[in-house]
C-alpha cells in the first residue's frame, strides 16, 4: 500500500513536470495524477514495460500525462 502511494506520486510528479503542472500541483494531487494516471494508462495501453509496485511505469506515466492535461483543460474552461 505505501509503495504504491510512492510510487503514484513518483509518477503524478514526473507527469506534472512534462506537461509543466509540477508547480501548481501539490504531494496530493501527484498522488491522484500518478494512481488515477496508472489505471487510465494501463486500461488503455495494457501492462508492458517495467514494472514497480503492480504498476506498470511508462504506461502509468502516459496514463498520468493525459490525465493531468485533461483536468487542466478542465479547470481552466471552469476560471
Amino acid at each position: 500500500m505505501i509503495w504504491s502511494l510512492i510510487v503514484g506520486a513518483l509518477i503524478g510528479l514526473i507527469a506534472g513536470a512534462i506537461t509543466n503542472k509540477e508547480s501548481s500541483m501539490g504531494w496530493i494531487a501527484n498522488i491522484l495524477a500518478g494512481l488515477v494516471g496508472s489505471f487510465v494508462g494501463q486500461a488503455l495501453l495494457g501492462t508492458w514495460g517495467p514494472s514497480l509496485a503492480g504498476m506498470a511505469l511508462i504506461p502509468s506515466i502516459v496514463g498520468a500525462v493525459i490525465v493531468v492535461a485533461v483536468v487542466s483543460f478542465v479547470l481552466s474552461k471552469m476560471n
